[in-house]
């Protein structure tokens, strides 16, 4: 088998130019790819009604629970989020996203949305892709 072959070398190659591109993006707004995420996910989850515990954000972005503490601290220090004591249990943090963290959280949407459209508009069939990928995603 040859790498162009192989479905696993051919994701790598294009998870790597899709980060790269999607880093690109965020860099004007002085964001990582990880704070993005992050941010992004506190913020959805608040929309929604949630204030999130740090271990509930970390498994709906689908990032390490130690590396997520690290990158909260760099939100919370750009004033991007708060943390809060949990009243129900004094030793958790309930993470709020400030007014200037949701502002840049949907300015940050958008850019990505954006750099999404134009990365994957080489595919001819973007919902066939989904498809496929949702169930990968999921394992």
């Amino acid at each position: 088998m040859q790498p162009e072959e192989s479905p696993g070398f051919l994701l790598w190659h294009v998870t790597l130019r899709w980060q790269r591109d999607i880093a690109a993006a965020l860099a004007p707004l002085d964001l990582t790819h990880v704070q993005f995420v992050l941010l992004a996910s506190a913020w959805w989850l608040n929309r929604a009604g949630e204030a999130p515990r740090q271990h509930a954000l970390a498994a709906h972005a689908g990032t390490d629970v130690k590396m997520t503490s690290q990158v909260l601290q760099k939100l919370e220090d750009k004033g991007l989020i708060e943390r809060e004591v949990d009243p129900s249990d004094t030793r958790a943090k309930l993470l709020r996203v400030t007014p200037r963290g949701a502002e840049l959280a949907e300015q940050a949407v958008a850019v990505v949305e954006s750099a999404d459209a134009a990365f994957f508009a080489a595919t001819p069939d973007a919902k066939t892709l989904l498809r496929l990928l949702r169930p990968l995603a999921a394992r």
